[in-house]
């Protein structure tokens, strides 16, 4: 019975949906976490009388065919890259970006990561890192007097130094772009990794043509909806629910059958 196995697709799609939305509500907390979203395309069909054959010798044809579904695929879970939330810290390494763009990590086999997580820190050197210790790029490093340290919205890194009237230039902080973030491959710890699909990174300082801006003493909260997730999650645990009575439906109508006597 084709019903079966149909209605266990649409469980198994369903599973996932949840799967992801458990995720989203999960990071709800992340910094600079993106929600993530299933989609779903339905499969091939099984023509049992295919639409527009002709039925007499006089051209006549049939105007609408018989086709039968055989249930559905998961496609992508896609990463929807809208701007989350700026939350207010005490902590001026803390640096949120305001539109397009990554920071630039280096990951100890020195290859080029990204994230919008702008937690930064100092490590015992006085080089900006990450918070597992990942210099961001390029490499800034903070002289070891400075009593205070300043980020522009257009990524400068300034500290003041006692006995010096005006601040010392750190260097600049810069971001990158790609043309399909939605590409990007997400490796952990906040980090995502460049694809074929997200084309090469461009480059560039923040508030240029194309880029967002820097906002020290802030961090970008995670743009998961917690209202719109939960919704989400009724309608998912509730078609599961549905496929689940499709596949009840299917087994008695099956028992109906073997149980029919001669």
């Amino acid at each position: 019975m084709r019903s079966l196995t149909t209605a266990a697709l649409g469980m198994q799609a369903q599973q996932l949906s949840v799967e992801v939305i458990s995720n989203n509500i999960a990071n709800s907390s992340t910094t600079g976490f993106k929600r993530q979203r299933a989609e779903f395309a339905d499969l091939l069909y099984q023509d049992q009388r295919r639409v527009g054959t002709q039925t007499s010798n006089t051209g006549t044809i049939v105007p609408a065919g018989i086709q039968i579904g055989v249930g559905v695929k998961s496609v992508s879970v896609y990463r929807i890259n809208e701007q989350g939330n700026l939350i207010q810290t005490t902590n001026p390494l803390d640096v949120a970006i305001k539109g397009r763009g990554y920071l630039q990590v280096t990951m100890p086999d020195g290859t080029t990561a990204y994230t919008r997580d702008g937690s930064l820190k100092l490590d015992d050197t006085g080089q900006i890192t990450t918070a597992d210790g990942f210099p961001i790029v390029p490499g800034l490093t903070v002289p070891a007097t400075a009593t205070d340290l300043s980020i522009s919205p257009t990524g400068d890194v300034e500290a003041t130094i006692p006995g010096q009237v005006n601040p010392t230039l750190v260097g600049t902080i810069q971001l990158a772009n790609f043309i399909n973030p939605a590409g990007l491959d997400a490796i952990g710890d906040n980090l995502l990794t460049e694809t074929q699909a997200s084309g090469a990174p461009t480059t560039g300082n923040p508030g240029d043509v194309g880029f967002g801006q820097l906002q020290q003493n802030f961090l970008e909260s995670s743009n998961v909806n917690m209202v719109s997730e939960m919704t989400d999650l009724i309608t998912a645990q509730r078609n599961y629910e549905m496929n689940s009575k499709v596949v009840q439906a299917s087994d008695d109508m099956m028992s109906t059958v073997v149980s029919m006597k001669t």
